[in-house]
């Protein structure tokens, strides 16, 4: 058996062991993406493998292992640093790699909710950063604690680094007493090219792209390190909150920047599938001019009530999904 044996083709024993293959594999890849910020596998073959493993667990449910790469959102934090658990978990998204599938989406979510076809149904969409994700807690406007993803429960304490990027800000005025924000830490192109020329010169270590070098800059245990970095940060959801935010996900990102924080001027609201898609085209042309790494769009509903209707499975939101774009060659 070999790893493009067809789904079909399996025997109960060879999609057992072709499912231990995969758990291994898979994690040893988050594990390089996550924790070491040296990826070994491209996002398109890790995307095809997670999507083998799912086909394969769809195939012989019996056979989900404990430990199945399904359930799993990052890695188990790093040692070395502290330790945060989320109050509400940082979770990943499911992905969309055909148009067929961003209308699958709008027609799952309409399932769900009892809505007819012709009822109006808003969505954002938005550039999918291509950085590390960051948890941002703000006790009365002050901030006192930040966080990344981790496993998705438990993330790593790196409050010191995050105070040294300028695009987050220390004190916002105007927030809920409580008030976590969530976003990207990225690196644009300009600043990681500089950064590269000046590892060079003082005979450094070079980073092999701008997210494996705001990744790595992020999480080092000295934050004056990280304060040498040209970082920079998107804000585009929360997690714990005193109070609303608004009462729709476009309102409350307009919020999170009148707060001082970094949005994406390219989020944008459409009305169902065809206007999704035709962003993703947008964005997909404008690409290679935005000056840092993008690798999707991610669509979410609009209405807060209706997301919280939808709620979560074990690893993902049901009201978003991220439209990935193909792989480049």
């Amino acid at each position: 058996m070999t790893d493009k044996t067809a789904l079909q083709e399996l025997s109960e024993e060879e999609a057992k062991a072709e499912l231990a293959r995969l758990a291994d594999l898979l994690g040893r890849a988050n594990a390089a993406y996550h924790t070491q910020d040296a990826p070994d596998l491209s996002d398109a073959e890790y995307d095809r493998l997670k999507r083998r493993n799912q086909a394969i667990e769809e195939r012989f449910p019996g056979l989900k292992r404990a430990d199945s790469p399904s359930d799993k959102v990052g890695a188990t934090p790093a040692e070395g640093f502290g330790k945060v658990r989320h109050d509400v978990a940082m979770l990943s998204l499911g992905n969309a790699f055909e148009d067929e599938d961003v209308v699958d989406f709008d027609a799952r979510i309409r399932k769900y909710l009892g809505l007819p076809s012709g009822t109006p149904l808003a969505f954002t969409a938005e550039p999918k950063i291509d950085g590390l994700s960051l948890s941002l807690r703000y006790e009365n406007g002050d901030l006192v604690q930040a966080a990344t993803r981790g496993d998705g429960a438990v993330g790593e304490n790196v409050t010191a680094n995050a105070r040294t990027i300028d695009t987050i800000p220390t004190r916002i005025e105007g927030a809920p007493a409580l008030l976590e924000v969530r976003g990207e830490v990225y690196m644009r192109h300009d600043d990681f090219d500089a950064l590269n020329a000046r590892q060079t010169a003082n005979g450094g270590k070079t980073f092999a792209n701008p997210r494996n070098a705001a990744a790595g800059s992020l999480r080092q245990l000295d934050a004056e390190i990280t304060r040498a970095r040209p970082l920079a940060f998107f804000a585009y959801a929360w997690g714990a909150l005193s109070a609303p935010l608004a009462e729709t996900q476009f309102q409350a990102i307009e919020r999170l920047k009148a707060f001082g924080f970094d949005t994406n001027p390219l989020t944008t609201l459409c009305d169902g599938p065809q206007e999704m898609i035709a962003h993703y085209r947008k964005i997909e042309e404008q690409r290679a001019t935005l000056g840092y790494d993008i690798d999707g769009v991610v669509y979410k509903v609009n209405d807060l009530a209706l997301q919280d209707r939808l709620g979560f499975r074990s690893t993902t939101p049901r009201w978003a999904i991220a439209h990935k774009f193909p792989a480049e060659l």
